[in-house]
């Protein structure tokens, strides 16, 4: 019987051992599908299945180096790996691990920049709606830059050129490298907070994607995206696109075309000014003209040549319509005394009096009612009856109507 009874750990070991030791399976190129793909933020590790049309093999890659990719590996993306094979010696699991890895078909900058746009399109980032106009007269043009680059003497030398009144103040930072995105990121938040710029232009000259990667930044872009000062994108050639551009109020193809975005040209605004100036100049003749036209008519009138013929007119116009109010008010009044006449003769004639002066009397029960019926008193009532020169006060003894008389 064979005594030689290794643990686990120690077999784990030993296969673990074996891997490492050789030469072939320490740096190995893969081509394979990314899936069941996991990324810990927290810790950083990115774990995954990289798998063919045959086969699959675990595979991870640590925080250190998943530090380092431009783009974001997604389920389904096939892509080249570089690394090498071991065991995980705790669970014996056989797998994987990347050091570095690229798309395959397309560059990782290409991947990352069209999967950044895509994220940022989808937030709104690049929404026309949100675009700020330019100032048509800015004070102050901050630009962002690197201070030794030829795009900031292209910036200076137009504007001087083209609008040697407006300020220009430099926010120095690098525009390629390790730091270039955050130095941009900080430039353009720093504007916004001291308010010293009336339209900012960020941009260098052109380059490689590597070297204008720094204005492919998301912090980059949301900061633009944020400022209150119109933001005009400069960078590159023609041809350049970057996230930059998209986030930005406005593109300019290169530096130079930004700064004649942003600055009215000096000759233009000079005949401009001219222009006005004369048309001032003619509507204040023309307006001097009609008002002397106006003048002359008012002093050749007969108010000023002859004022008391003027005030006798008014006087006998005044008479005249003192004499008409009088007039009307007069065949008013008569009117009113010929109609109230009327009024008073009919209610004389339907005066209750006229009828009581015929031989006709009222009589009251003791609320002063009329009485009407028989109904309307009863025995013992005192009641009052108004005759033609009196008041009569009586008492009900009897109540009878017309059916008594007739029995009568």
């Amino acid at each position: 019987m064979n005594t030689n009874i290794l643990t686990i750990s120690q077999l784990n070991f030993y296969v673990k051992s074996l891997m490492e030791s050789d030469s072939n399976l320490r740096s190995i190129y893969l081509r394979g599908e990314i899936s069941n793909l996991t990324d810990h933020y927290r810790s950083g590790h990115i774990y995954l299945t990289l798998k063919d049309d045959k086969c699959a093999i675990r595979a991870v890659m640590f925080a250190g180096n998943a530090r380092l990719l431009k783009f974001r590996p997604q389920d389904g993306m096939t892509v080249l790996v570089r690394g090498r094979v071991s065991l995980y010696d705790v669970t014996g699991t056989y797998q994987f691990y990347i050091e570095d890895m690229q798309p395959d078909g397309i560059g990782a900058l290409n991947l990352a920049f069209e999967q950044l746009k895509k994220k940022l399109l989808a937030e709104g980032i690049f929404d026309e709606a949100h675009k700020k106009p330019l100032p048509s007269l800015p004070k102050r043009i901050g630009v962002i830059t690197s201070p030794t680059g030829a795009a900031l003497q292209d910036i200076c030398r137009i504007l001087k050129r083209r609008y040697p009144m407006g300020e220009i103040i430099l926010c120095p930072v690098l525009v390629q490298g390790e730091n270039a995105a955050s130095q941009l990121t900080e430039a353009v938040k720093r504007f916004n907070y001291i308010k010293c710029a009336d339209v900012i232009i960020i941009g260098r000259g052109g380059g490689s994607i590597e070297d204008l990667w720094a204005f492919n930044d998301e912090a980059l872009a949301r900061a633009i995206y944020d400022s209150e000062i119109p933001v005009v994108s400069a960078v590159g050639h023609e041809t350049d696109f970057t996230i930059c551009d998209f986030a930005a109020d406005i593109r300019a193809s290169t530096p130079s075309a930004g700064a004649e975005l942003v600055s009215p040209d000096s000759e233009t605004l000079k005949s401009s000014i001219l222009y006005n100036q004369r048309y001032m100049r003619e509507l204040v003749l023309k307006r001097l003209v009609d008002e002397r036209k106006r003048l002359d008519g008012v002093a050749g009138s007969k108010a000023l040549r002859s004022p008391m013929e003027v005030i006798n007119y008014r006087k006998l116009r005044l008479d005249m319509i003192t004499s008409q109010m009088r007039s009307s008010y007069s065949s008013f009044l008569a009117q009113q005394a010929q109609r109230f006449t009327g009024m008073s003769a009919k209610l004389d004639t339907l005066s209750p009096l006229k009828v009581i002066a015929r031989g006709y009397s009222i009589a009251l029960n003791h609320r002063g009612a009329v009485i009407k019926t028989k109904n309307d008193v009863n025995i013992n009532d005192e009641i009052n009856v108004i005759v033609k020169d009196g008041i009569l006060s009586c008492n009900v003894h009897d109540i009878r109507g017309d059916d008594d008389e007739k029995e009568a």
